[in-house]
């Protein structure tokens, strides 16, 4: 490597001294294709100084930056970083995250080989503690391949991260790209967007280049994660209006901007919308309203079935209604829940009284793609934990597609090992359009953890569909149950409902793994206070 070659990663941290070696030590590793880091330090008030020191005590590539004042947010702290880079190319790095190994000398190796001002790799969202591993934007980076202009992809303006792609140091100079400074959520949606609007050749390459780590049990969540609030949501629309705003001159860009918005995003908090109260859902009803009226109808065509739906009904209703429907509608995967109404002419619509929300393209969607509605109770049990299922209609097409059999399985959350796949025939139900179907699981055999159910519906004539049920409680709610086991003793059980709506059960095993749950939630008790 020669002293005009390499990249330079800057690191961004506050208060996060608890992972911040990781995420130096992963840049650092990466060989000597990385001339420098740069940490920069937003003047935490923990031990990050002096760990910095002594990081950098060690290792003669890391040069520390120290804010004298918190800018409350991610766009000052790298802008700075950028700022002192002294390498061709650049690439950002959040403290509580890490690059994997070769990560930097795939993405030089693809930026030299194509001539690139970009390179952008693999993502993976590593959801913690569990360790479950989920792919940020799989279709984009299944092959390497070389972009003249990003409007020949002009889906890679989905993949709003800036942090799984390096940058040519003078590309971003000369076109004057920046984060937007202090408090901005969202931050990378307008660089991303600035980043695309100045035309760069772009190279994709399918390796793993960056790990997201998602802590949803820490005591501090990221600021992109922490939705309790209208406000994180009113961030959320006013980064992507600006991130439009850059792109324009650019149509199929915006559109794929859009389509993003409403496949992601909308999709997103729209199935978190009923655990909210009242008042956070008027707010979020009035704000995406106002909001979606930008939006061409080219550009709601454009999103995925469940998310254009949802749409038309935001756009349509003047306060917040269905909110049940709509949150399984936009599951993924989805489920359309009764009544199934019907409009003047016979067409499917979303509701007698919506009768602009049309559904007809439910009459021609093939079996293996239609929202069909799975609702499921779980009566846990030493003998056998019951799971009684029950198939809704959906237009008619359930039952001319005649339903025949139905298959459970269990699905190891973090693992993604497969257990228990029991079989059983679904028969008419006592209420009309319903099929219903009875079957047996043992939980005690289960090792510690989160499953997930899944099932799959056989069809007479030969087509299947897979699909989630929706919890239903049994008495009330769902609760808890510790089933006797001759290998632990007790097993603990705990069915819930995921934001989905979907079925899904917490194992602990025997006093250790039950003593585990009681930390855990005593922890989170801590962490709320």
């Amino acid at each position: 490597m020669t002293g005009t070659d390499g990249v330079t990663v800057v690191v961004i941290g506050y208060n996060d001294a608890a992972h911040l070696a990781d995420a130096v030590d992963s840049a650092c590793e990466q060989g000597d294709c990385v001339r420098e880091v740069i940490a920069v330090d937003d003047c935490s008030t923990d031990d990050s100084p002096r760990l910095l020191d002594r990081l950098a005590a060690r290792e003669p590539r890391l040069r520390v930056v120290r804010r004298t004042a918190n800018s409350g947010g991610c766009g000052t702290p790298r802008n700075e970083g950028l700022e002192r880079a002294t390498s061709p190319y650049v690439l950002f790095l959040d403290s509580d995250d890490v690059l994997p190994p070769g990560a930097v000398r795939a993405l030089l190796r693809a930026a030299r080989a194509h001539d690139a001002d970009v390179a952008g790799g693999l993502c993976v969202r590593r959801e913690l503690p569990g360790g479950r591993e989920l792919p940020w934007q799989r279709r984009l980076y299944e092959r390497e391949r070389t972009l003249d202009e990003p409007s020949a992809l002009p889906r890679i303006a989905a993949d709003t991260l800036c942090v799984n792609k390096l940058y040519r140091t003078d590309f971003l100079r000369a076109h004057a790209i920046r984060f937007p400074p202090g408090r901005y959520l969202y931050e990378d949606f307008v660089f991303t967007a600035r980043v695309l609007a100045a035309r760069p050749r772009m190279a994709l390459v399918p390796d793993r280049v960056y790990v997201w780590h998602v802590r949803r049990e820490g005591r501090r969540r990221s600021l992109s994660l922490d939705r309790d609030g209208v406000e994180n949501w009113r961030a959320r629309v006013r980064a992507h209006r600006q991130a439009v705003a850059e792109l324009s001159g650019q149509p199929r860009l915006v559109r794929a901007a859009r389509a993003g918005f409403l496949d992601r995003g909308l999709r997103m908090y729209v199935r978190e919308l009923p655990r909210h109260d009242p008042s956070y859902q008027r707010a979020w009803w009035d704000l995406t309203r106002a909001y979606l009226t930008a939006f061409s109808p080219a550009d709601v065509a454009a999103a995925v079935a469940p998310a254009r739906t949802a749409a038309a009904v935001v756009r349509s209703a003047p306060a917040p209604r269905d909110l049940g429907r709509l949150r399984d509608l936009v599951s993924k995967p989805s489920r359309l829940l009764p009544p199934y109404a019907r409009d003047a002419a016979g067409a499917p619509v979303w509701a007698a009284d919506l009768p602009s929300v049309s559904l007809a393209r439910l009459e021609h969607t093939p079996m293996d793609r239609l929202p069909l509605t799975v609702d499921a109770i779980l009566k846990p049990s030493a003998r056998g934990s019951r799971l009684r299922l029950r198939l809704h209609e959906l237009y008619g097409r359930v039952a001319e597609a005649s339903p025949v059999a139905v298959q459970a399985a269990l699905v190891h959350r973090d693992t993604g090992r497969i257990v228990q796949r029991r079989s059983a025939s679904l028969a008419p139900g006592p209420t009309p359009g319903t099929w219903t179907a009875s079957l047996r699981l043992h939980l005690t055999e289960l090792e510690a953890g989160t499953w997930d159910v899944w099932l799959m519906l056989a069809f007479a004539d030969g087509t299947t569909r897979t699909t989630r049920p929706r919890a239903l409680p049994s008495s009330g709610r769902l609760r808890r149950s510790a089933i006797p086991s001759r290998r632990h003793g007790l097993v603990l059980v705990h069915p819930y409902a995921t934001h989905s709506a979907a079925l899904a059960l917490r194992v602990a095993p025997g006093a250790r793994g039950m003593g585990d749950v009681v930390r855990r939630k005593v922890g989170r008790w801590v962490g709320a206070g």
